[in-house]
């Protein structure tokens, strides 16, 4: 098992310098001169009113120095990581907020044994002192059926705890009404902790090790042993595991949820899980909360008590009451407590009503455009071009990009050939041109999907009302403009656009009186092969390309050979007489 890579290599000073960071961005908080404590910068403001103060080891940032702050915390005191914070700074925070003209602190403190021993030595030497400080030990987790002589281990639960209490505080309640009222909090709270990784102190290997296959429910914040390791389960089932457990009433410490309670959520991140299946745990939690009639009054996404870089998440459930939810919602400047709209969570918000398109206008175009049946002819003709290509144009991508330029094009070609069984397609151009796009734009996919529907739309605009070979020279005019605009690619970029703009260029040939389209044709598709071929030699300049050194980029652009393909795909197809 080998150290894991970090940006922080050594656990000393570690714990020092995460607080330095986080003081030195955010004005309202204030470093305690020799201790690795954390203030309000207005403790002036707390005058005549109690302070709280909390802590404990560091690495479960944003706990517990993100939480000081009006309407949260007075201050915290932090350890090393994952070490219990020393006596002797737990005491001169209690005398900077006692010296501040506190009337009262209250202590507030994870279920650990050493967070319990300092914190607890120091309230006996501030006590000898003359302040009247105050402890209140939080224990949420519900992992096992049968907690030991230590009791429920303080987790995530504790923030809602800080909050509570510091609302209270900052409507000037009195030590004993915030003590009382925390107490009743802290009984009606459960947290539940999921892991699919373990963490590591900087420096060193991991605390425990998991099979790629597994998961372990129950563990704690520091990589404690959880109660059960089982095999990985999707999201959903994740979460329904987790709520049996938590509120099993088999088990001594879980918590009782019956229809028609009330509750505030915290999805909580222990470091290492991505936001996307955060949010996809998050509507898991509230799905199996509103299947058993339970009504989320509250939710809270995020990382609120990490461990280090675990990968994994815990849920936090308080039973709440009106007052506790205008707590909860309470003000508050600390910079880790979320922002949000206040309001319950539920799967069941209704929609915002699709916007209607608006109704196309008619065309009534009278030039002379291609029949229906020679459309549909050269567009099965490039359906097929396409479709046969797919494994060619997947093995050129796989050197610049991810493999799939063959199966988003076979994509566009399918979905061509339904719409055409669908409907006849339309003969005028531009009609032609701005159907193609909505069906490209709707299911090729990728970038080249929007590429080739901004093309396709930006030429249809310049089709309207015109006829004959000049407007088509213009419109692939149009349709290159329209996608260096909004691509951002050039002429020798190596893209699908080296091969557009050499036909396009050859097109402009159109323009001349008398000039054979399918001779002007047959050169513009002579010249997009060519330009297509030269994208072997070229740096890369725009498109996923252009983050691989070119000396790896030994085949043509993918997007520059479908291209050629494509408009000689369109040449056979006029060339076939109608009937075969």
């Amino acid at each position: 098992m080998e150290v894991p890579k970090k940006l922080v290599t050594t656990v000393s000073g570690c714990a020092d310098d995460a607080l330095a960071g986080l003081v030195a961005c955010n004005p309202g908080l204030r470093l305690l001169q020799g201790h690795r404590v954390v203030l309000r910068d207005d403790l002036p403001a707390i005058r005549g009113r109690v302070a709280l103060l909390s802590g404990g080891g560091s690495g479960h940032e944003p706990a517990h120095a993100g939480y000081v702050g009006k309407g949260m915390l007075t201050g915290v005191v932090a350890g090393a990581v994952f070490a219990s914070p020393s006596v002797g700074s737990v005491l001169a925070a209690i005398r900077a907020v006692a010296q501040a003209g506190a009337a009262g602190i209250l202590l507030i403190v994870k279920n650990y044994t050493g967070d319990r021993l300092n914190f607890g030595m120091a309230l006996e030497r501030a006590r000898a002192e003359g302040a009247d400080v105050r402890m209140v030990v939080v224990g949420d987790d519900c992992a096992f059926a049968t907690p030991g002589k230590a009791g429920r281990r303080g987790i995530c639960g504790t923030v809602l705890i800080h909050k509570v209490a510091g609302a209270l505080a900052e409507a000037g309640a009195s030590l004993d009404e915030i003590e009382k009222k925390v107490i009743a909090a802290a009984k009606v709270m459960g947290t539940l902790g999921l892991s699919l990784s373990p963490c590591s102190i900087p420096g060193s290997k991991p605390s425990f090790q998991l099979a790629e296959d597994e998961m372990e429910l129950g563990l704690g914040i520091h990589g404690e042993a959880g109660v059960r390791r089982m095999k990985v389960l999707p999201a959903d089932k994740a979460v329904e595991t987790m709520l049996k457990h938590m509120t099993d009433p088999s088990n001594a410490s879980h918590l009782s949820l019956t229809p028609g309670s009330s509750v505030v959520l915290v999805v909580n991140n222990l470091g290492g899980l991505s936001c996307l299946e955060l949010g996809i745990v998050a509507g898991a939690a509230v799905r199996c909360l509103e299947n058993r009639g339970i009504r989320i009054a509250r939710a809270l996404v995020g990382s609120f008590m990490t461990a280090l870089e675990m990968a994994g998440v815990s849920l936090t459930l308080m039973l709440v009451d009106e007052e506790l939810v205008r707590l909860i919602d309470a003000k508050t400047t600390a910079m880790a407590w979320p922002n949000i709209v206040t309001g319950p969570a539920t799967t069941r918000r209704e929609e915002v009503p699709a916007p209607t398109e608006a109704p196309r206008k008619l065309q009534d175009e009278t030039g002379i455009g291609p029949g229906t049946a020679r459309v549909q002819r050269v567009l099965q003709r490039v359906c097929s071009t396409l479709l046969d290509m797919q494994d060619k144009l997947n093995e050129l991508d796989r050197g610049a990009g991810d493999g799939d330029c063959g199966h988003t094009h076979a994509r566009a070609a399918q979905a061509i050939q339904a719409w055409m069984r669908s409907r006849p397609p339309p003969a005028a151009p531009a009609q032609l041109l701005s159907a193609l796009a909505d069906v490209l734009l709707e299911q090729m996919g990728g970038s080249s999907g929007v590429l080739y529907g901004l093309f396709l739309t930006a030429a249809a605009q310049s089709l309207r009302g015109r006829s004959g070979s000049p407007a088509w020279a213009d419109a692939m005019d149009a349709g290159i403009e329209a996608m260096q605009r909004y691509g951002g690619a050039a002429p020798g970029d190596r893209t699908m656009l080296d091969s557009l703009f050499a036909a396009t260029q050859a097109l402009h040939a159109l323009r001349s009186p008398g000039a054979d389209p399918l001779q002007v044709l047959a050169a513009a598709v002579q010249s997009a092969e060519v330009a297509a071929e030269s994208t072997r030699h070229m740096e890369a300049g725009a498109g996923r390309a252009s983050y691989i050194r070119s000396s790896r980029l030994e085949q043509p652009d993918p997007g520059a050979v479908a291209v050629a393909a494509v408009l000689g795909a369109v040449l056979q197809g006029l060339r076939d007489p109608l009937g075969q």
